[in-house]
């Protein structure tokens, strides 16, 4: 029997580069040797998008047809929404008790994200709520739900699985032997910077490219990426290495990568006409998943009832689950 993987997405933007390389790309390479579910996570966006409802709202669609067009296929992968799984909802309920706060802002992942809100909207935490703070118990919940062996994550999610291991082992130790520990499986692809640098490529920061930018949007984006700020004039030798064009060349350009940096090194390769150059190649290599996209978009009706099918088989799997998490814990009062 195949093993069974558990991960997913929040609904809060179009996916992006990052998504691709950092995620996604690796999803489509494991969904034909695993029982595979992956999760649009619209209850966890709502963690710290609850007062912005419209935006998870029209995302989840946008979601799913990028995960399609990028090449996640729906005869070997479940994708389904979470808000359809009732189920999910009432395990963080049930987790919640074998948790304490402490221990939930000891979480390293925890720590570093509320620290980011209390810079955003000042120092008395006031901004940040329960369900922002609990939310790796609501992760627990989808990774138990489904028997998940292997999850998916890059190196900064590692506490969380972790926090589920230890509500698992407790549940455990408490109702009896039910709930089934996963693995992490750590993603070899490093996070992907933006387009001005910075370490991680995010909507928020305004440095993403997106899979369904056009030529237009993609030329804009790619003329204004960081180069070599050592590099005054043309023809002055670079460093490829702090140049976020060449970084990107390294993604899509793989047929003469090497001369790109010879040039760059050598002051025989001009700013402008390398930017020319990674353009027609980002366009090129986006271009069979715009092509996807489009006709998801013009046959939405498909889309609906791919997640139907999945929420449907999603929910069957959980509801399995909560009938021995119930029975173990002694609350299955009418058989």
């Amino acid at each position: 029997m195949k093993k069974t993987i558990l991960t997913g997405i929040r609904p809060t933007g179009p996916l992006h580069l990052g998504h691709l390389f950092g995620a996604v790309g690796n999803w489509v390479k494991l969904q034909k040797d695993y029982e595979t579910f992956i999760e649009i996570a619209d209850v966890q966006a709502l963690t710290d998008n609850f007062n912005d409802p419209e935006k998870v709202h029209d995302n989840v669609l946008g979601i799913a047809k990028d995960l399609l067009s990028i090449g996640i296929d729906p005869n070997e992968v479940h994708l389904f929404i979470q808000s359809t799984i009732p189920e999910i909802a009432e395990l963080t309920v049930y987790y919640s008790n074998l948790v304490t706060m402490a221990r939930l802002y000891r979480n390293p992942t925890v720590k570093t994200e509320i620290a980011q809100k209390k810079a955003l909207f000042g120092n008395d935490g006031e901004s940040v709520t329960y369900g922002f703070v609990g939310y790796p118990v609501s992760q627990a919940a989808d990774i138990t739900a489904f028997e998940a062996d292997l999850v998916p994550v890059g190196e900064d999610q590692l506490p969380l699985i972790e926090q589920t291991k230890e509500i698992i082992r407790k549940f455990n130790h408490i109702y009896g032997e039910t709930l089934k520990e996963p693995e992490h499986l750590l993603s070899e692809t490093p996070r992907i910077k933006g387009l001005d640098g910075n370490e991680k490529m995010g909507k928020s920061l305004g440095n993403a490219l997106y899979l369904v930018d056009d030529d237009e949007t993609i030329t804009k984006k790619i003329q204004n990426a960081m180069t070599d700020p050592d590099k005054i004039h043309k023809d002055d030798p670079a460093n490829p290495e702090k140049c976020m064009v060449y970084y990107y060349h390294k993604l899509v350009n793989k047929k003469n990568l090497e001369i790109v940096c010879e040039e760059c090194q050598k002051g025989h390769r001009g700013c402008v006409n390398c930017k020319r150059e990674l353009i027609l190649h980002m366009q090129e290599f986006l271009e069979p998943i715009r092509k996807k996209r489009a006709y998801y978009d013009n046959h939405p009706e498909e889309v609906e009832a791919i997640l139907k099918e999945g929420n449907k088989v999603a929910k069957q799997k959980a509801e399995t689950v909560m009938k021995q998490v119930k029975e173990h814990m002694k609350i299955d009062y009418i058989k």
